[in-house]
């Protein structure tokens, strides 16, 4: 995600516009399948930058609501002007957690890596863009404590969490409504990236435990000096009654 971030810049620099190629084994193409299969109308984007995740869901197809979070000021901003333009796609501007409290963010060079937590050297050896540049106070609500809210006439619900290394306390502040989550997608580190970062197997754990099983996975972040991928993305649904 950090790479092809560069590279889209690089290109556009140069007065291209790279745009990602969407095969039916792809990620997004298996994900908006399975969004149709189980009913999907309402996705919980955490995490959401810049709003580059639900305009993927439009152009994949998906028709349905969405509830978009962002914690800083210049990615909701551009969130907010394009959500906007869409009757069905609401922003908020908070970072989600296991408890509502203020917090530290560390602001990244690249916002997309921003994180609750500090970014490690194993990370910004390999993308410099996720190097802290400063801090910043945000709002954290509880998923479990917004929800109610959220929900409205919406009956089957998808998570999605890019939070940077904090995923395992967005689900902690989630247990109360996870019962209600059909499918979530979430990004894993497969080393640690931030400090205090859970290991992959533990959180794959946590998920499953809660009834969902994994359905797919797709490299996101590799390591450009060593090729070993760094992060993934992993979709998880609960078993379907017709599967």
């Amino acid at each position: 995600m950090r790479l092809r971030t560069f590279l889209k810049q690089q290109f556009r620099r140069m007065g291209l516009e790279v745009s990602r190629f969407n095969s039916p084994e792809s990620l997004a193409a298996l994900r908006q399948r399975l969004l149709a299969k189980y009913g999907i109308d309402l996705v919980l984007d955490v995490g959401a930058s810049d709003g580059g995740f639900a305009q993927e869901l439009r152009i994949a197809g998906y028709q349905g609501r969405i509830v978009s979070f962002e914690p800083l000021e210049a990615p909701f901003r551009s969130l907010q002007a394009k959500a906007r333009r869409d009757h069905d796609w609401e922003a908020i501007q908070t970072a989600l957690g296991r408890r509502c409290s203020d917090r530290t963010m560390f602001v990244a060079q690249d916002d997309k890596c921003s994180s609750l937590l500090q970014p490690l050297e194993r990370h910004t050896m390999a993308y410099p863009g996720a190097a802290a540049v400063e801090t910043t106070s945000v709002s954290v609500h509880t998923l479990d404590a917004l929800f109610p809210s959220l929900i409205q006439s919406s009956t089957v619900p998808f998570l999605k969490i890019d939070t940077q290394g904090y995923e395992r306390h967005v689900l902690e502040g989630s247990e109360q409504v996870l019962a209600s989550i059909m499918g979530i997608q979430v990004e894993l580190s497969l080393v640690p990236l931030y400090d205090g970062n859970p290991h992959y197997f533990e959180l794959m754990r946590y998920i499953e435990e809660h009834g969902f099983g994994m359905m797919a996975l797709s490299p996101v972040f590799s390591d450009p000096a060593t090729g070993q991928t760094l992060q993934i993305d992993t979709l998880f649904f609960r078993p379907h009654s017709n599967s």
